[in-house]
């Protein structure tokens, strides 16, 4: 994975300083408090990959307007404050490590701080001028509320299943990353066949990332992951590799795991019994083979565009985003 990493971030080196720069230009908000709350989860070590998809999608269709930057700052933007609003209603402790925003400056400036954040996002949006980036940028903060919404309507639900937790990283995560791909392609002019070839590789990306970031955290410590392991658990979110176990499980198992989802507290030795279930009954590898299938899926979406650097390190990302779990 390490020598993956080097070589992506050798690539785009440059892209992610570009991007780095118009974050912080173009945020601008009236007010001091406002750029605090919003560069404390700006600037907080996310990995820009969101504006970068963007940058790289309209490079790989021909486009190398400086513009582009500016335009995919919007990404970053929708993502910070969907941040904000998850970790509020969640009642998360920590973000990238982090103390969540909510608990620094209190509820009210953090969801205000997160919808100046979805509007700065739809305004350079308009600075485009194209349409169609506006239907889809409209279309993600439909698609991502919902999304929230269906998560918190089967909080701590344990008949919830594979269709609804699809369902929900679909609007959630994936619709973003596909956003970010198709508007690269919106910006350059190019066909439909072209643009919907590149929102299908964002998709099976954001699908693929949701699940190994999922299954980080089963896998990962706090360190790497950057919050509590167990957190989701703990906050009522049953993921995949929860829901696939339970599924399986026997009786006995059956009552621990369900005992577990209505505990409010949960100690690290109950969730390393529940880790061992999540790998007896299948689970985890359940989670790892679907996450690979859609990572294969998006490299072949790929397969129209000709070979190049830029298309190479878009195959390289697609790899990433599984190989992060290890």
């Amino acid at each position: 994975m390490t020598d993956l990493k080097d070589r992506i971030l050798a690539g785009v080196s440059k892209d992610l300083s570009e991007i780095e720069s118009a974050v912080s230009q173009n945020l601008n908000p009236h007010l001091e408090l406002v750029s605090r709350v919003a560069r404390h989860i700006l600037f907080s070590g996310g990995k820009r990959l969101r504006p970068l998809l963007m940058i790289l999608s309209a490079r790989l269709c021909g486009y190398e307007n400086r513009d582009a930057f500016s335009f995919s700052a919007l990404f970053e933007y929708l993502h910070a404050a969907t941040l904000l609003h998850d970790d509020l209603v969640d009642g998360a402790d920590l973000r990238r490590g982090k103390q969540a925003a909510h608990h620094i400056w209190g509820n009210p400036t953090v969801v205000l701080v997160g919808d100046f954040l979805l509007a700065r996002s739809l305004s350079l949006a308009a600075r485009t001028g194209r349409p169609e980036i506006i239907r889809t940028i409209a279309g993600i903060t439909e698609a991502m509320s919902q999304g929230e919404i269906q998560q918190l309507r089967l909080k701590g639900d344990p008949t919830i299943t594979e269709a609804d937790y699809m369902d929900i990283i679909r609007r959630k995560t994936a619709v973003l990353f596909e956003g970010a791909c198709r508007s690269g392609a919106l910006l350059a002019g190019l066909s439909d066949t072209q643009v919907s070839a590149l929102g299908q590789y964002g998709a099976d990306l954001g699908h693929a990332f949701q699940m190994a970031d999922d299954l980080l955290d089963y896998t990962a410590d706090t360190r790497v992951l950057g919050k509590a392991v167990g957190a989701d658990l703990r906050e009522g979110k049953l993921t995949l590799p929860l829901i696939y176990a339970l599924a399986a499980a026997d009786d006995a198992e059956k009552r621990f795991i369900r005992h577990l989802i209505s505990s409010p507290a949960l100690s690290l030795e109950a969730f390393r019994d529940l880790v061992k279930i999540l790998h007896k009954r299948g689970g985890i590898a359940y989670t790892e083979h679907l996450a690979a299938r859609y990572v294969q899926s998006a490299k072949e979406a790929l397969g129209g565009f000709p070979p190049s650097p830029t298309r190479a390190l878009l195959m390289d990302i697609a790899d990433y985003a599984l190989a992060r779990k290890m």
